[in-house]
């Protein structure tokens, strides 16, 4: 991409997280946990091409202070747990649509990803061109080998690991990671959700894969930026 200014970078935050109350701004290495993935978006794209989606005036006060405005307030339908990201992606672009801005790719970031770096959007976004609908981040699974599901009789069978193979002699697996979405506006506007069929892998190491639910991956992640491990 040459360009910074067809991309809309969406961080989406909503103020009523059950694991780790008022989670995204939530202290880590300093800042709160929500500024580091805007600091990765400035990297990005300029301040006008950023936009927080939140529920919560806490939320919007942080991101404020910060030096960052804050578009709009997200309406209470859309910071439920039932909400999907998809809602939120689509509510954004509608906002924008009214003030008659225009994109072509939405970069999703979520803040629940502070290991992520300028470099990984950048990489990611390399993979791109308008004929796939997303790139995604994903880190390598050691699941497959032993993912397992619970049989009629009550009997645990492996999943995907059929003839029990040693780890190492198994197809490679991923997962999403979380930590970086770059979805083809066009693909996006004929979808009714995120499961889009033409998407790209970005690889990501686990060190910077961590994705926050709990206090557990918190404070995991903490220390993982307190050794400050740095990008390759």
């Amino acid at each position: 991409m040459d360009s910074k200014d067809n991309i809309l970078c969406i961080i989406p935050a909503r103020g009523g997280s059950k694991g780790i109350p008022l989670k995204n701004i939530k202290k880590m290495g300093g800042k709160p946990l929500i500024c580091h993935s805007i600091d990765v978006a400035r990297g990005i794209v300029n301040d006008e091409d950023i936009c927080v989606s939140t529920d919560d005036p806490r939320i919007i006060q942080v991101v404020e202070n910060y030096g960052l405005k804050v578009p709009f307030i997200r309406p209470e339908a859309l910071a439920t747990d039932a909400a999907s990201s998809f809602d939120v992606l689509k509510h954004a672009l509608e906002y924008y649509a009214g003030q008659g801005k225009y994109y072509d790719i939405i970069l999703l970031l979520q803040p629940t990803s502070p290991l992520r770096k300028i470099i990984h959007v950048k990489e990611a976004i390399s993979l791109y061109n308008d004929d796939i609908d997303m790139v995604v981040s994903v880190k390598r699974s050691h699941s497959a080998s032993v993912l397992c599901n619970e049989d009629e009789n009550g009997y645990l069978n492996l999943t995907l690991n059929h003839a029990a193979n040693r780890r190492q002699d198994m197809p490679l697996y991923y997962e999403y990671n979380g930590a970086v979405y770059i979805i083809n506006i066009k693909s996006f506007q004929s979808a009714k959700d995120l499961s889009f069929s033409k998407c790209k892998k970005y690889v990501m190491d686990e060190i910077f894969s961590v994705d926050i639910d709990d206090i557990v991956d918190f404070e995991y992640a903490e220390f993982l930026m307190n050794m400050n491990y740095e990008e390759k």
